[in-house]
């Protein structure tokens, strides 16, 4: 893989990167016991949310079906049924395995 960077540019990339973020965490932990700092935040926080609501509502639509496949296989799983799961369910197991989720065939840690 070519870079279009040297290494010596990398490690500045990193260096500086490193020193904002601890600027920034210092900068947070001195203000955020402010009230001034909380109120201005909640209200950031509640705009951005606001915002993107609807995105949120159409991403949790769009991924509907991997989460309840996702959810029942968990079930499963807990009561160490995943075998059962994969016999009763072949058409949610491959819904999970095209999103790239792994089922595992042996038993699972449950409380059974």
């Amino acid at each position: 893989m070519t870079s279009q960077y040297s290494e010596s540019e990398i490690n500045k990339m990193i260096n500086s990167y490193k020193k904002r973020q601890l600027r920034d965490k210092k900068k947070y932990d001195k203000n955020k016991d402010n009230e001034d700092f909380k109120i201005k935040n909640r209200e950031r926080a509640k705009a951005h949310y606001l915002a993107n609501k609807e995105m949120k509502q159409n991403n949790y639509k769009k991924n509907k079906e991997v989460l309840n496949c996702r959810s029942l296989y968990n079930y499963y799983k807990y009561h160490s049924r995943i075998n059962e799961f994969i016999d009763k369910f072949p058409e949610k197991c491959e819904v999970l395995q095209n999103y790239g989720f792994v089922i595992d065939s042996g038993s699972g840690s449950g409380s059974e």
